[in-house]
């Protein structure tokens, strides 16, 4: 997502400077935290140092921008009160862990950004400026007038994702199942012991994690993908990804699930297996055009770089405006101030 917004933003005519790691690809000025991507790189064993080094950086050079946009969780928090320009965040992740309640109390004067407003109930109280729903560039993934005769799951594998409840929503449909999913490490363990065994199935295809460019015909071609989620998702990339290519999506009521797919007309939504399973029948009736006519009218990355930009136009008038009530202020205690006369 944020180089999705980073090259709409310079593709708008922004000056933008992009701190990421040195192997990214950007049109924007590139400041590099660390020499290559860190999810990729086996070598590294603590990436909190490389961030920690990187938010330093941006406080350095803070004041030759007019805004800053961080991407960085609340990492940044401490410093951020401090910086002398405007500042937003975004914030990505889950919000319902009991640990966060304490740090977005100490920092909840902090402006952040949600990415769906399903995101913001269990800390509806803090800072919320907006809710910006991610984008792709329109024309990252084709239209597919037509499914195949398989459904898809695509994401990572974890607890969370329910992989297993996609493998048994195609089996009692009678469908073939594809799975495009990267593992994570910390989700190693439950692949093995719960998801592995499961692959053994005659109609699971398993493919591992795959590119951009290999997800336009894996979704496309599909009839549906299953989105069977066991937690309160944030927002969801995939079904957006699958809308682009007119595929249809079934999930599970939760999260952002209600924010992203109009039961009924670009997806069904499911609250049980048994719903789910009688989805695959309906899912096949619904117009793929209008599930691409939804994507390029709601989730574009133009439509998400405008929506940052309305924000980033707010935030330095709400400061202009602040400094010049702190130099009326000034102003006013000049001529107010008592006269002290000296003794002779």
């Amino acid at each position: 997502m944020v180089s999705y917004l980073t090259e709409e933003l310079v593709q708008m005519g922004h000056d933008v400077t992009l701190f990421a790691s040195g192997d990214s690809i950007t049109r924007a000025r590139l400041v590099a935290g660390c020499r290559t991507s860190l999810r990729r790189n086996k070598g590294c064993v603590d990436s909190l140092a490389h961030h920690v080094a990187m938010i330093d950086q941006v406080v350095e050079r803070a004041a030759e921008f007019d805004v800053i946009h961080f991407h960085t969780d609340y990492l940044h928090f401490p410093l951020a009160r401090h910086i002398p320009v405007p500042h937003v965040t975004t914030l990505h992740g889950r919000l319902d862990i009991p640990d966060l309640v304490s740090i977005y109390r100490r920092f909840r004067d902090v402006p952040v950004i949600s990415i769906s407003n399903a995101q913001r109930q269990p800390l509806q109280w803090i800072n919320w400026v907006k809710t910006v729903y991610h984008g792709l560039p329109r024309d990252l993934f084709r239209f597919h007038p037509g499914g195949g005769g398989y459904l898809a799951f695509l994401g990572r594998i974890s607890p969370e994702k329910r992989p297993d409840r996609a493998i048994e929503i195609a089996r009692r449909a009678g469908l073939p199942l594809k799975i495009a999913a990267k593992v994570d490490r910390s989700d190693r363990r439950y692949f093995k012991r719960v998801i592995e065994p499961l692959l053994k199935a005659s109609h699971v295809e398993w493919l591992g994690e795959i590119s951009d460019r290999e997800k336009d015909g894996f979704l496309g071609e599909a009839r549906a993908l299953l989105f069977p989620i066991d937690w309160p998702e944030p927002f969801g990339l995939v079904m957006i990804e699958a809308l682009a290519c007119g595929t249809p999506v079934i999930a599970y009521k939760a999260g952002a699930v209600s924010e992203i797919i109009d039961d009924g007309e670009t997806g069904v939504i499911a609250t049980d297996l048994e719903q789910a399973v009688e989805a695959v029948r309906r899912v096949s009736m619904l117009s793929r055009a209008r599930c691409r006519e939804v994507f390029e009218k709601r989730f574009t990355a133009s439509r998400m770089a405008r929506d940052y930009v309305k924000i980033y136009k707010r935030s330095i008038d709400h400061r202009m405006r602040s400094l010049d009530r702190c130099m009326e202020l000034s102003r006013r205690a000049i001529v107010h101030a008592p006269v002290m006369l000296a003794k002779n």
